[in-house]
């Protein structure tokens, strides 16, 4: 495999980059982005998230950066502010070249796509639920679901994360939205609840319990790009505390796996992946698993346009396959998951 296909399909994994032609983003329209970041406020704390964050907090803002730039198909208002300059010019550069080049993968749609499925299955839960369930968003990050999602207007949305990565989104939105340059926003959700926590410390979720989160309540549980940075131990005890939180109501929830390949790709920040998880889910608790890749009908969003894009020959591949045979590399994937849970699925 060249270097060049190595990086298109690390690439595709980590958010980067995606399928489609066309027109991605005029320039009038990123310059329009870009003023949201003129507050001297917000481009001191950026400063420090460059100075200060590793490459795990600062993929939080490599992730609204993507939301940002494609903003044709995701409507995130808070994404610029969030991403930073930094983030938002290096993906817009990268969009640009693939533009001008005609490329089948044009940076940043993985990430849109996963968005999307997010959203809409965010919203299909929450009618499922009964339109009132607590939600719960692990690994947090610069997500800003709380404030453009109409769906949310009766839950109670919890935010768990790092807690200077929760200070810093916080310090952010306050300081875009005393600036005259960024939209004001509005708070879409019921209430939304900040809840500073490492995953990785069996504590959490004693920690969400004593900001308001109850077991007894029907709960969607999101774990968007958190789940693959955990080592093995600890994102099972995750999966396992959540499979063992429901008390009397029912859970849904939400994830997205990367199988063993693409892991490989980036061995120093990934480390948790399974090939099949929608058998794992079941084996812990969880029923009624559906499992999607980009570019099936569900995971599309009419962004995947060209006929020859990365995401449609991985889908027709069998999952066990491990390697493309028309060029030997390595199927790299990324599976989305929805599985429920109810107090009678739990084993004795």
């Amino acid at each position: 495999m060249s270097s060049r296909e190595e990086e298109k399909v690390e690439a595709c994994v980590n958010g980067d980059a995606g399928a489609g032609e066309g027109e991605v983003d005029e320039e009038g329209e990123f310059e329009a982005v870009m003023a949201q970041l003129a507050a001297e406020g917000v481009r001191a704390l950026h400063a420090r998230v460059e100075a200060e964050w590793g490459p795990v907090l600062q993929s939080a803002c490599q992730t609204a950066a993507a939301r940002a730039l494609w903003a044709r198909a995701v409507r995130d208002p808070a994404a610029a502010v969030l991403a930073g300059e930094r983030f938002l010019r290096g993906l817009h550069d990268k969009m640009r070249r693939d533009e001008r080049a005609g490329a089948r993968e044009v940076h940043g749609v993985m990430i849109a796509v996963r968005t999307l499925w997010f959203d809409a299955r965010i919203e299909a839960a929450v009618a499922a639920l009964g339109g009132a369930p607590q939600v719960v968003l692990l690994g947090a990050g610069m997500d800003a679901r709380a404030y453009r999602l109409s769906c949310l207007k009766e839950c109670m949305v919890f935010e768990l994360d790092f807690p200077e990565l929760l200070e810093m989104k916080s310090d952010l939105l306050h300081e875009a939205m005393s600036s005259a340059n960024h939209q004001k926003l509005t708070m879409m959700a019921k209430s939304l609840i900040r809840v500073p926590a490492n995953i990785q410390d069996g504590d959490w979720i004693t920690k969400l319990q004593s900001c308001g989160y109850v077991p007894e309540r029907s709960t969607i549980w999101v774990l968007e790009g958190i789940i693959y940075y955990l080592h093995h131990a600890h994102a099972m005890r995750v999966l396992e505390t959540i499979a063992a939180s429901r008390i009397s109501a029912s859970t849904i929830i939400l994830a997205d796996f990367m199988n063993k390949n693409a892991t490989l790709l980036s061995p120093g920040m990934y480390h948790f992946y399974h090939d099949s998880p929608d058998l794992l889910l079941p084996s812990i608790g969880f029923s009624q698993v559906t499992l999607s890749q980009i570019g099936d009908p569900q995971a599309h969003f009419g962004l995947l346009s060209h006929p020859e894009n990365l995401f449609d020959k991985l889908r027709r591949l069998p999952r066990s396959m491990e390697t493309n045979p028309e060029d030997g590399t390595p199927c790299c994937r990324l599976y989305f998951v929805e599985a429920s849970a109810s107090p009678e699925d739990q084993t004795t």
